[in-house]
This record gives structure tokens, C-alpha cells and sequence, in this order.
């Protein structure tokens, strides 16, 4: 993504439901590194390393996927572990529903920002620099959160796909440039 600012994608999560029953307890004694406290939350955590992904597996079959960089990424996260599933005895006869749930992007706006004039002058802002040193903004079109630095480093949270992101950025500058901030 690029023009007057340059962003990336670092984190994509995906919600997939699998339309079948999942044994979180028979999941948990019988895969290192599952993590499965059902007192505390009602998931199962689960990482792995070649492909690198976090997955949060429900008893409903519905499981959310960080820590991919892409939706395909994701998709192949998925795939993998749903062979894990397999080989654990349980059956999966549909294909997974899938969607986008978030996407994190960070960058830059190739500019410094005054944080205290942009905060004034666009609606959906918080600035409270003795709390912590970024500006939170919300966007309406399309519904995502930036925080904003000084720097002109940005995060953007909310998106569901990357032309959200690229949108939300372009209404993002455009705003600072008509306010000339």
C-alpha cells in the first residue's frame, strides 16, 4: 500500500467454523503445547510454529486464527490444523465457513503529526498524551481504529480486508490534509 503513506499488514484473523463437535479434552491431553483451562475460558489455545498461527478451538467446532499475515495465509493455518483434528479422530465433512474478522496493518505517514491539533479538529478522537503517547481515532467509513504518533508512525485495527485498510488510510490523510494538520 503506498501513496503518501506506506502501510503493512502484520496480523490477520480469521473465524472459521468447522459445522462439527470438537473434544477439547481429548484435544488437550493428547497435543504438546495445547493450553485448555475450561474454569477460566472456555477454549482451547493452541500455537504452532511451521506454520505460525494462534488458534483459539471451541467444543462448537468454531476456532479463531491469529497471527497469519494474509487471509491465505490463515486459510492454509486452518488446513493444517484441521488435519491435526483429523488425525485426532474427529470428522470434518463440511468445508469450513471462513471470514475476516480483523486485520492490523502499521506504518508510516511519511510526515510528523501534531497530535494535539489533529485531536481538536477531527471528530472520534482521544488524546490523552500524560496516559499514553498516541492519539486513538475512529473512523466511521470504513469502521476502523488508528492510534496516531507523533512520529508519524500509525496502527490501524478493524479492517476486514486490505482495500479497507487502504481506504481508511486515504480518508485518514485526506482528513489531515484538508485540515492542514
Amino acid at each position: 500500500m503506498a501513496g503518501e503513506y506506506d502501510l503493512k499488514v502484520h496480523n490477520v484473523v480469521v473465524s472459521t467454523d468447522l459445522h462439527c463437535e470438537v473434544p477439547l479434552e481429548k484435544l488437550a491431553n493428547n497435543l504438546d503445547d495445547a493450553e485448555y483451562e475450561p474454569e477460566v475460558f472456555p477454549g482451547l489455545v493452541y500455537r504452532t510454529k511451521d506454520p505460525k498461527a494462534n488458534y483459539l478451538i471451541f467444543s462448537t467446532g468454531k476456532i479463531i486464527c491469529s497471527g497469519t499475515k494474509s487471509f491465505k495465509l490463515a486459510q492454509e493455518a486452518t488446513r493444517f490444523l484441521m488435519d491435526i483434528l483429523r488425525n485426532q479422530g474427529i470428522t470434518i465433512d463440511q468445508e469450513p465457513d471462513e471470514e475476516i474478522v480483523n486485520m492490523v496493518a502499521s506504518g508510516t505517514l511519511n510526515r510528523t503529526l501534531v497530535l494535539d491539533k489533529i485531536a481538536f479538529a477531527l471528530d472520534g478522537c482521544e488524546y490523552e498524551p500524560e496516559s499514553f503517547p498516541g492519539l486513538i481515532l475512529r473512523l466511521n467509513d470504513p469502521h476502523v481504529v488508528f492510534l496516531l504518533f507523533n512520529s508519524g508512525r500509525i496502527v490501524c485495527t478493524g479492517a476486514r480486508s486490505e482495500s479497507e485498510i487502504e481506504r481508511a488510510t486515504e480518508n485518514l490523510a485526506k482528513k489531515i490534509k484538508d485540515n492542514k494538520l
